[in-house]
């Protein structure tokens, strides 16, 4: 049986937290190498017994959200809490990290509306969280921070009434996400900064869809003849085009449901196929190596 410890040094939590790192899923993937999973259960956990790689990744996940709620930890249960029971719907499309302007959203979730989540641990630093939300409601319908209930008072005064906030608490063995202030709707979208977020093939089907041709210019002028018709949409009609685009991207949201809930921000992050993360979950099945 495995056991939390009362007390958990810095730097065996940090350990910890690297277990959940894309290089390390990658290994197991693609060359089927546990090296960092081995040497965190030699180095910390070497009295675990019958003890597989995924019933490890979960110990080591209910740890660090008891002792350690890193970036993974707060991206996972937005995705468990939010995405997958309260938000989502089956035509919602995820992203972990999506760029707008000079700022990167921790998370994004496109549906009916846009919906942006910027994530702010107790291992954060608020200092650019004005310029970063400035940027998303220059695109997202509603933007949310995310922070430790302890920290609700400070982030309640230092972000517009237009923001929602998103508090996560430790309970009885269990995260808890709650939506403590609800976020505005917003319905302008900055055709600039829109731009900019889309693929070439996306905002030329933008055009297409709404003139029903791309503008006859040169190749080198399309982006700002482009631009020069997206300017011209209505934002009613421009947020519709926006959302419609971007949830023709490939996207691992599909197979979240069926993915153990410690793994889904993985899943998601690395956009697994299901093939690939069939291969993940048959080696995570696999018995701890104690060669």
């Amino acid at each position: 049986m495995i056991s939390a410890e009362k007390n958990m040094s810095v730097d065996k939590l940090r350990s910890y937290s690297s277990a959940f790192s894309r290089s390390v899923f990658s290994s197991i993937i693609r060359f089927s190498d546990f090296t960092r999973l081995d040497w965190l259960s030699e180095q910390y956990d070497g009295e675990l017994d019958d003890c597989t790689y995924l019933t490890y990744l979960s110990y080591i996940y209910k740890t660090l959200s008891r002792f350690y709620r890193c970036e993974y930890v707060y991206k996972n249960e937005i995705i468990n809490q939010l995405l997958l029971k309260k938000y989502g719907t089956k035509h919602t499309v995820a992203f972990n990290e999506f760029k707008v302007g000079d700022s990167i959203v921790d998370f994004a979730m496109m549906n009916g509306e846009s919906k942006a989540f910027e994530i702010k641990t107790s291992l954060d630093s608020p200092r650019r969280l004005k310029k970063q939300m400035d940027d998303y409601r220059r695109l997202f319908n509603r933007c949310y921070i995310v922070v430790d209930e302890s920290e609700f008072d400070d982030y309640a005064g230092s972000v517009d009434d237009e923001v929602g906030i998103v508090t996560l608490s430790y309970d009885r063995g269990h995260i808890r996400l709650e939506e403590r202030r609800a976020a505005s709707l917003k319905t302008e979208i900055d055709p600039h900064i829109m731009m900019k977020c889309l693929r070439i093939c996306e905002y030329e089907d933008i055009v297409r869809t709404h003139t029903g041709a791309l503008p006859d210019v040169p190749a080198y002028d399309m982006y700002g003849a482009c631009e020069e018709s997206i300017c011209g949409i209505s934002h009613f009609e421009l947020n519709r085009y926006f959302l419609e685009e971007v949830k023709k991207r490939k996207n691992a949201i599909g197979l979240l449901q069926h993915t153990p809930k410690v793994l889904r921000q993985m899943v998601l992050s690395m956009n697994l196929s299901k093939k690939e993360m069939e291969i993940l979950l048959n080696r995570l099945n696999n018995p701890i190596n104690r060669n």
